[in-house]
């Protein structure tokens, strides 16, 4: 198997995912991969939860392949991190998945390694088709065949090499409750109240606050009336001053709502139902049961037979005939479903033991 492979003469200029400017609603977010990460699955706790629950997941599904090497090495950890997690976590934000495949002096594979997305580069050829992967990471590059990289991409409809992913998709949302976070932290900072305003009369002399005055006074409510430590303590006000309390409306304070809308577009984006995510007012499962159901129907089982699938593609060159996937029978989300259907098949008394086996999996000898 070849590692290298070299440059297509007509090949197109390769360019680097996610590194176009993004706006939502009118304003700028991050543009860099990294960036959207941090703020996302580092500093926000749904889409970090929701991020985790999905990986964890397709990482912990109990899979069922026809040859027991093939899935020593998917199943296998290799520099500290589980393979299946860490490309359904990949593929989830960034939409692309790397997976390098290294091989013996023989040609067989020995283990799998994912790849960090940010840092690879597809050259295509003049037809648009990929033909070489570069890795580069502390100032190297790394030139890879395309037998050599399994590529995993969710869809894009606007770019012939890159998947898309949900992080793009969740940045707006990201920014409005990670924003309504911090204007929660600031209310705390400030007694947890709006503020005020101190008003000077200057009574029949129209005499104004001098500079210094004012620094002082401006210098003294911020070293013992500012902040949490101080919330509730009395204030002595000097002659011709008086406190005014100032009020927002509740549209302005409507903060809560709007941080609320704004996780539930998070989990939207995620596949994630938001009652797994503990959040108030959604009706649309009956109950947390259902939810997790519907989370592995929709979202685990789905990422996990795309990414399974692909591995068995790219492996197939050295275990003919591979298959790979989730066993559902061993998946406890989905007990209530085997059972319908063990129901239904023992009531058909116009289908033979033999068929009603078959139809739930099991092999005759």
């Amino acid at each position: 198997m070849k590692l290298f492979g070299r440059k297509s003469a007509g090949r197109v200029e390769s360019r680097p995912a996610l590194a176009r400017a993004l706006t939502w609603g009118g304003h700028e977010l991050p543009r860099s991969y990294e960036a959207q990460v941090r703020g996302a699955y580092r500093d926000n706790p749904v889409a970090q939860r929701a991020v985790r629950m999905v990986a964890e997941g397709v990482g912990g599904a109990p899979l069922v392949c026809s040859d027991a090497a093939a899935l020593a090495l998917v199943t296998e950890t290799t520099a500290g991190q589980s393979l299946l997690e860490t490309v359904a976590a990949q593929l989830l934000l960034h939409g692309n998945a790397y997976i390098q495949i290294a091989c013996d002096a023989g040609g067989r594979p020995v283990a799998l390694f994912a790849l960090r997305p940010e840092r690879v580069k597809i050259e295509g050829d003049a037809r648009g088709w990929p033909c070489v992967f570069v890795y580069s990471v502390g100032g190297v590059a790394t030139r890879f065949a395309t037998d050599a990289i399994i590529h995993i991409k969710a869809m894009n409809p606007l770019d012939d090499l890159y998947g898309s992913g949900a992080l793009t998709a969740a940045s707006g949302a990201v920014a409005v409750h990670n924003a309504a976070s911090a204007w929660n932290k600031a209310l705390l900072d400030n007694a947890a109240r709006p503020s005020g305003a101190l008003v000077y009369d200057p009574g029949e002399d129209g005499a104004t606050l001098s500079n210094d005055q004012f620094e002082r006074l401006r210098a003294e409510l911020e070293n013992s009336f500012s902040g949490a430590g101080n919330a509730g303590r009395p204030m002595l006000l000097e002659g011709g001053l008086k406190w005014q309390s100032l009020s927002l409306s509740p549209a302005d304070m409507d903060f809560l709502g709007l941080k609320a809308a704004a996780a539930r577009d998070i989990s939207l984006a995620f596949g994630v139902p938001p009652v797994l995510l503990g959040l108030p007012g959604d009706a649309t499962y009956a109950n947390y049961r259902e939810a997790n159901r519907a989370l592995w129907r929709q979202t685990i089982l789905p990422m996990a037979g795309k990414i399974l699938g692909a591995i068995a593609q790219g492996l197939r060159m050295s275990f003919p005939g591979l298959s790979l996937g989730v066993d559902l029978d061993q998946v406890g989300e989905l007990s209530e479903d085997r059972e319908r259907l063990w129901s239904a098949l023992s009531k058909a008394d116009f289908l033979s033991p033999q068929e009603k086996r078959a139809m739930v999996g099991i092999v005759q000898e």
